[in-house]
């Protein structure tokens, strides 16, 4: 998926653990998971935000965009 989820990025930069994130945007620890892995087929403009404001982060921090290299 050309769509990467850094949210792992940003705990280290923070400090933070995924448990600490999860209870503080107050999503469970295996939705948080699921972000993080890339599984999410979407995510809330409210857990988004509320993600931002716990990492002190803007959305571009957490998402990044790389183009799928076409099969020869």
């Amino acid at each position: 998926m050309p769509i990467i989820i850094n949210i792992d990025v940003m705990l280290a930069r923070r400090k933070m653990s995924s448990g600490e994130l999860a209870e503080r945007i107050g999503i469970t620890p295996a939705n948080l998971s699921i972000l993080k892995c890339g599984k999410a087929k979407a995510i809330r403009i409210s857990t988004m935000d509320a993600i931002c404001r716990a990492l002190d982060c803007q959305p571009g921090d957490i998402l990044e965009y790389r183009m799928e290299e076409a099969p020869e």
